[in-house]
C-alpha cells in the first residue's frame, strides 16, 4: 500500500494512492461504516482509520486494514458521487504534502557509504554519526528547494528514508522490522559552506526549504528489502549519483537498533538513511545548485521525488 499526505479543502488529508487516484481513508471508511448501517461512523472512522497519517501509523494494523477495507468500498461508489463526497480525487490534481508533514523526529545518517566518505576525504566511522533535521525544512514533492541568499553552496544528497510505525526504546536489529512503517525518498540538501566552517552539521543542514520529502510513503509489505534498492538522483536530466542500498555501511535494522538505543523511537519519526557517491562540493570543479535547476531522487519501487531549485529572493515572505 502507498499513502500520501495532500492538502485538500485546506487541510492535509492521508490518502491510498490507488492506480490514478486517492482515495481519502477516513471518509472512504466513514462511507463504509455508513453503508453498513453505523449511527456515528464519522466518529469510528476518525478513531479507526484518522487522517493525520501520525495517528494513523501508531494503530499499526488495525489502521491499515481498515484503509484497506476504505479503499474497496471507494473504488465500488459511482466515481462521480466519490469526487463529490471528497472521497476520492485525481492523484495528478493533487498538491502533495511530505508524507510525513511534521514528524516527532528527523534523524539522518552522514557517510554511510563509502565511497561518499571516500570522496570527501573522511574517514569510515566504526558507529553510524547522526544529525537531526527540523520538520521546519521539509518540502513537498514538486515545491521549491530554496537556495539561500547567504551562500551559493547548495547541494544534492539523494537518500532512501525510513518511516518508523511502532515506536519503541531499545529496539534490537533482529526486531527492527516490526518497528518500521514505509519507505520514501528524501533529498538531504546541504549548505556546504555552513556544513563546514564549524565540526557540527545543524546549520548546514536546516536551512529552510531545503529538505525534500516523499512523494509516497510505501509501506513495508510492499517493499521487503530495503537493502536491495537501485536510488539515483538526477541534476536537470543527468545521472549525478547512482548506488546500491545494498553498499550501505550501516542497514536499516543496524540504525534501528543505534538511534533507539539512546532515544524511543516513535511513530512518525523519519530516519534519512545517507547518500551515496556524487555530490557536488567534491567535483572537479565543484558543482552546486543554482536557480532553474530540477532535483529528482528515484527509487523504482519508491517513485520518483523532483523538485525545482529556487532562489530565496524569488521567495515570498511568510
Amino acid at each position: 500500500m502507498r499513502l500520501a499526505t495532500h492538502l485538500q479543502a485546506g487541510e492535509p488529508r492521508l490518502a491510498v494512492v490507488a492506480g490514478d487516484a486517492l482515495i481519502d481513508v477516513e471518509r472512504g471508511y466513514a462511507a463504509l461504516l455508513r453503508a453498513r448501517g453505523e449511527v456515528a461512523a464519522e466518529r469510528l472512522a476518525a478513531a479507526g482509520a484518522p487522517s493525520d497519517v501520525v495517528r494513523f501509523l501508531a494503530l499499526g494494523a488495525r489502521a491499515i486494514a481498515a484503509a484497506r477495507e476504505a479503499v474497496d468500498h471507494a473504488l465500488a461508489l459511482d466515481p462521480a458521487v466519490a469526487r463529490a463526497e471528497l472521497i476520492r480525487s485525481a492523484l495528478h490534481e493533487a498538491r502533495l504534502l511530505p508524507p510525513v508533514p511534521r514528524p516527532p523526529k528527523i534523524v539522518c545518517v552522514a557517510r554511510n557509504y563509502r565511497e561518499h566518505a571516500a570522496e570527501a576525504g573522511l574517514a569510515v566511522s566504526e558507529i553510524p554519526i547522526l544529525f537531526a533535521r527540523f520538520a521546519a525544512t521539509l518540502v513537498a514533492p514538486g515545491e521549491p528547494i530554496v537556495r539561500p541568499s547567504v551562500s551559493d553552496q547548495l547541494d544534492w544528497e539523494g537518500e532512501l528514508a525510513v518511516v518508523i510505525g511502532t515506536g519503541g526504546h531499545r529496539i534490537t536489529a533482529a526486531d527492527a522490522a516490526r518497528h518500521v512503517a514505509g519507505y520514501s525518498l528524501f533529498n538531504d540538501a546541504t549548505v556546504r559552506d555552513y556544513q563546514f566552517r564549524v565540526t557540527q552539521y545543524t546549520g548546514g543542514k536546516n536551512f529552510s526549504g531545503s529538505a525534500p520529502f516523499g512523494p509516497f510513503l510505501v509501506l513495508a509489505d510492499e517493499l521487503p528489502d530495503p537493502g536491495a534498492l537501485e536510488l539515483t538522483t538526477t541534476l536537470n536530466g543527468e545521472v549525478v549519483q547512482r548506488a546500491r542500498t545494498s553498499e550501505m555501511i550501516f542497514d536499516v535494522p543496524t540504525i534501528v537498533e543505534h538511534v533507539s538505543e539512546f532515544v524511543a523511537l516513535e511513530p512518525g519519526d523519519v530516519i534519512a538513511m545517507g547518500t551515496p557517491a556524487g555530490v557536488g562540493f567534491k567535483r572537479n570543479p565543484p558543482r552546486f545548485l543554482v536557480p532553474g535547476d530540477v532535483v529528482e531522487v528515484a527509487i523504482p519501487e519508491l517513485g520518483v521525488l523532483s523538485n525545482p531549485v529556487v532562489a530565496e529572493e524569488e521567495v515570498a515572505p511568510r
